[in-house]
């Protein structure tokens, strides 16, 4: 019998601690929850969960920290919960590695479904990982051989484009900000880049989608990124 989800909780609020557990137990998930990001660390570390929420006012270090800080050695699903609703700080919590971001006050079955997106996006890119081939529709991605194919047939892209959809792809699911998509495809000194990186994901788009102006896979997170949703 596979066991259920195993989440971590890690807020200072006893109240939403205290909320979240109850929520999530009725689920069926298996929750550890904490008030503090150093134990946060710690039981990562020790239970190896399958997602962590995570906000960003902790007492001891800040839940930027324990995002980069986790990031370091594992790529499980983070979602952060904040009541900071600054696009900057989304940016930056994105930036360490988190995967999504919700404001509190949240809807119970917004969160609940950003998890089961979250889970479900994390099992498909470690399967992604080991085949190298994913399906989004009518495309077939395969990264292994440079391949991609949209209603069987081949669809040409350049090395850059290519390199653009490969990192959109092995981190399906996730927002990716602007910076980090230009720094890890095009490197050092490309961060400010924007427009750049838009004329390129245009370009994709016409390429991928039925639909470039409405598209179903290669879709925008406005102001902050892009992210790439095999199951939209």
């Amino acid at each position: 019998m596979t066991p259920q989800p195993h989440i971590l909780v890690i807020d200072d609020e006893p109240q939403i601690l205290r909320a979240l557990r109850t929520i999530l137990l009725a689920k069926h998930f298996r929750v550890t929850a904490t008030g503090r990001g150093e134990e946060g660390l710690t039981l990562a570390a020790t239970t190896l969960p399958d997602l962590v929420i995570l906000d960003l006012g902790l007492p001891d270090v800040d839940g930027f920290t324990v995002c980069r800080r986790l990031r370091e050695w594992t790529q499980i699903p983070i979602i952060v919960l904040s009541v900071r609703e600054d696009e900057r700080d989304k940016v930056r919590a994105l930036d360490q590695g988190a995967d999504d971001y919700l404001v509190k006050p949240f809807g119970i079955e917004e969160l609940l479904a950003r998890i089961r997106v979250a889970l479900r996006h994390s099992a498909q890119s470690v399967e992604a990982t080991k085949e190298v081939i994913v399906t989004a529709g009518d495309l077939v991605i395969d990264l292994g051989a440079h391949l991609v194919t949209r209603k069987g047939t081949e669809v040409k892209l350049t090395a850059t484009e290519f390199r653009l959809l490969t990192y959109l792809v092995k981190n399906m699911g996730r927002v990716l900000t602007h910076q980090n998509i230009l720094m890890k495809v095009w490197g050092g000194g490309y961060e400010s880049n924007v427009e750049y990186l838009r004329v390129y994901m245009s370009q994709l788009r016409k390429k991928l989608e039925a639909d470039s102006k409405h598209p179903r896979y290669l879709l925008s997170e406005p102001g902050i990124g892009y992210r790439f949703s095999p199951d939209e």
